[in-house]
C-alpha cells in the first residue's frame, strides 16, 4: 500500500464515513420495479408480499412495475447451475418456515410447459394493479405447488378469450435475473433479504402510507428471541459450535465476526472458530451500505484501511502464530478491529510489529500461511454457498450451513427450532410411557 493511501484513507474515513451516508432523498421518477422469473423460487416468495406492498405505496410510486424475465443469470460464486438451484430451493424453505410464506415441503421446479402457460396467462390478462398482483401470486402458487390442472384451465381461458396486453407497468424482458430483486432509483434490493431495508428507505421518504408487516419473525440487531433462563441453559449444555469462513479484505466479514463475538458467542455459549480465506481482491462493495449495516449492528467500522494481498498474509501470519482456537478468535477480532476501525495498514511493517507486540505474540509462525489459507478456501468452496462470509453451525448432532451478514438471524432461529423439536420428542416419549 502506498504511503499516500496509508495516511489518506483514515483521514478520508473520518471525514466521509462517519457522516450519515444515506442519501436523504432518492429520485422517484422511475418508480419502483420488481424483477421476477417464473422459475425462480425467490420470485415465488416475493410475489406473496406484493399486494400488501402495493396497497401501502404512495400514489407517487404507483403502479408497481412488474418485470418478468425469461433469462436466468449465471450462478454466483462459480457455483454450477445444479448447486445454485439446490441452494435456492433449500434456502427458500428456510425463509418460508421463518416468515410463514406459502411453500411446498417438497419443492420442484415448474415444468417448461407450465412456465409457458403461466406466461401466456400473465401476458393476456386485462387485470391491472392490485387485481393483477393477486393473479400473479395465484399463478406462482399454481406453478410451485404443481397445481397444473388449475393452470391449464386458466391458460385455456386466457388463450381463447384474450389477446396479449400492453401495459407500461407489466413488461416481459430478456434481462438475465439470478434471483428476484426490487429496483428503486437505480439501486437494487434483494426481494426477500433486502425487503425491510427497502421498506425503511420508502418510509423515510414518506413513500409508504402505513407500517409494513412483511417478515413476521424478523430479529432486529442485538435483540434476542431467547431470554428464558432454562432455555438458555439448555442451549449452553448442547455446546453449539460455529465455524466462520471470512474474507479478510471484505468489510462484511469484520462486521459479522464482531457482531457474533460481541453479541452471540457468550450469550449462547457458542464455541467459535475462524477460518480466514485467501486474498481475492473482493473490491465490489457498497461502502455506504457497509457503513449503514455497521451502525445498525452497532459495530465500529471507521476509519478503514482495506487489506491488500500482503496485508492478508501478515494477518494470517499473526493469526496462525497462536495455537489455541479460542485465543485465535480473540486475536482475529483484535486484528480486524485495528484494521477496520483504527486504520492500521498491515502491509506496513511498523504497524505489523506494533500489533504483534500489543497481542503479545513473541514469535511469528514459520508455517506457509498461504497454503493454510488455500486449504480454508477449499473447505469453504465445499460448502457450496453463493456469498461470503460462510457460516457452519453445529448443534444437537445437526449441521447447518448458511452465508452473509443477512442470515445471522438464523443462528437464534436454529436454536429455537432445536429446542422446539426436543420438547416435541420429549412429549412423545412421555406419552408412550403412559
Amino acid at each position: 500500500m502506498s504511503v499516500f493511501r496509508r495516511w489518506f484513507d483514515p483521514i478520508r474515513s473520518r471525514w466521509f464515513y462517519q457522516k450519515p451516508s444515506r442519501q436523504e432523498v432518492l429520485p422517484t421518477d422511475k418508480g419502483l420495479s420488481i424483477y421476477l422469473r417464473l422459475d425462480d423460487v425467490y420470485s415465488y416468495l416475493a410475489v406473496q408480499q406484493l399486494p400488501q406492498l402495493h396497497e401501502i405505496l404512495s400514489e407517487e410510486l404507483k403502479p408497481l412495475k412488474v418485470m418478468i424475465s425469461s433469462q436466468a443469470a449465471e450462478p454466483p460464486n462459480n457455483m454450477t447451475a445444479q448447486e445454485w438451484q439446490q441452494y435456492c430451493l433449500n434456502d427458500a424453505k428456510i425463509l418460508a418456515r421463518q416468515h410463514r410464506f406459502g411453500y411446498d415441503e417438497q419443492p420442484e421446479l415448474p415444468t417448461a410447459e407450465a412456465i409457458q402457460q403461466a406466461e401466456v396467462i400473465l401476458r393476456n390478462t386485462p387485470l391491472r394493479e392490485e387485481q393483477f398482483l393477486y393473479l400473479l401470486e395465484d399463478v406462482f402458487h399454481m406453478l410451485w405447488q404443481q397445481q397444473y390442472g388449475k393452470l391449464k384451465t386458466l391458460y385455456a381461458m386466457a388463450s381463447q378469450q384474450h389477446q396479449p396486453q400492453n401495459f407500461p407497468e407489466r413488461c416481459f424482458i430478456d434481462t438475465p435475473v439470478a434471483a428476484s430483486y426490487f429496483e428503486f432509483a437505480d439501486r437494487k434490493y434483494h426481494a426477500v433479504d433486502d425487503l425491510l431495508r427497502l421498506a425503511r428507505r420508502l418510509k423515510q421518504q414518506k413513500l409508504l402510507t402505513d407500517n409494513p408487516i412483511f417478515l413476521i419473525n424478523h430479529i432486529e440487531w442485538r435483540e434476542h428471541i431467547m431470554s428464558d433462563a432454562e432455555e438458555l441453559a439448555e442451549i449452553h449444555a448442547m455446546h453449539p459450535e460455529l465455524d466462520l469462513y471470512i474474507a479478510l479484505e471484505d468489510p462484511i466479514s469484520w462486521l459479522l465476526l464482531a457482531y457474533i463475538k460481541e453479541e452471540l458467542a457468550n450469550y449462547y455459549n457458542i464455541q467459535l472458530r475462524v477460518y480466514p480465506l485467501s486474498y481475492h481482491g473482493r473490491d465490489f462493495f457498497d461502502w455506504s451500505l457497509a457503513t449503514r449495516l455497521s451502525k445498525r449492528a452497532d459495530v465500529a467500522f471507521t476509519p478503514f484501511c482495506r487489506p491488500t494481498q500482503d496485508a492478508v498474509l501478515n494477518i494470517a501470519r499473526l493469526f496462525y502464530s497462536i495455537e489455541d482456537d479460542e485465543q485465535r478468535v480473540d486475536v482475529m477480532y483484535d486484528i480486524l478491529k485495528a484494521v477496520w476501525s483504527k486504520g492500521r495498514d498491515l502491509s506496513f511493517a511498523p504497524h505489523v510489529n506494533a500489533l504483534q507486540q500489543s497481542l503479545q505474540i513473541e514469535k511469528l509462525t514459520e508455517v506457509d500461511v498461504s497454503e493454510l489459507l488455500q486449504q480454508n478456501d477449499q473447505q469453504c468452496y465445499a460448502k457450496h454457498q453463493p456469498d461470503f462470509p460462510v457460516l457452519e453451525l453445529r448443534i444437537a448432532g445437526q449441521s447447518y450451513v448458511f452465508n452473509s451478514l443477512y442470515r445471522v438471524w438464523m443462528i437464534e432461529s436454529i436454536f429455537s427450532h432445536v429446542l422446539e423439536q426436543q420438547y416435541k420428542q420429549q412429549t412423545i416419549n412421555d406419552s408412550s410411557k403412559m
